[in-house]
């Protein structure tokens, strides 16, 4: 019985690393009071209204996005419904270019001598390099009352080169948020 109880406290421990080491955040959640899932039966999306070249490179990852949130509400219990949906789920997308900076310090980056006594050294920013962040808002909206039930965010590092890599960012942020939709 010992063994079985250092067991469970270990694979908790270690759940809880992983879950810290997670490249993706749920910013924030907020539910109307009152609202569950189970109490809703069918759900759709609303119209992308985004033109042009507005997602850039990710717009094929749009579908992918879809795909994935109809599969995680799916197991919730939901179907998914383009005539009469009882949920409406609305998506916000923001891919934003982040700078990654250090600040200097006098042991690694000293002053170098330029001929005059008076020079002085200060601490300041430096560039280390550029990545792309986004952010992915997702919103329930009852539809017969056009009211909004639920909202929650989560935001990651969005990988630039890998396709494969990016759907599976997807696919955890999308399960990140659907976790924290009240059941």
């Amino acid at each position: 019985m010992k063994f079985k109880k250092k067991q469970f406290i270990l694979a908790g421990i270690l759940y809880l690393l992983v879950a810290a080491c997670s490249p993706i955040r749920v910013l924030d959640t907020e539910a109307d009071e009152g609202f569950k899932l189970s109490n809703y039966k069918t759900f759709d999306f609303y119209e992308v209204d985004a033109s042009g070249d507005a997602l850039g490179p990710y717009t094929s990852q749009l579908d992918y996005l879809k795909k994935e949130i109809t599969q995680q509400l799916m197991q919730q219990g939901l179907q998914q419904d383009a005539a009469a949906p009882d949920l409406k789920v609305n998506l916000g997308i923001v891919i934003a270019e982040k700078v990654q900076t250090r600040e200097t310090n006098i042991l690694t980056d000293p002053p170098y001598y330029m001929g005059q006594r008076r020079y002085t050294w200060k601490s300041r920013e430096v560039e280390v390099g550029r990545y792309q962040q986004g952010t992915l808002s997702l919103h329930l909206v009852d539809n017969a009352r056009n009211e909004l039930m639920w909202q929650g965010a989560a935001e990651g590092v969005v990988p630039d080169d890998n396709v494969a890599k990016l759907q599976k960012r997807i696919s955890e942020g999308v399960q990140k948020l659907v976790d924290e939709i009240p059941k």
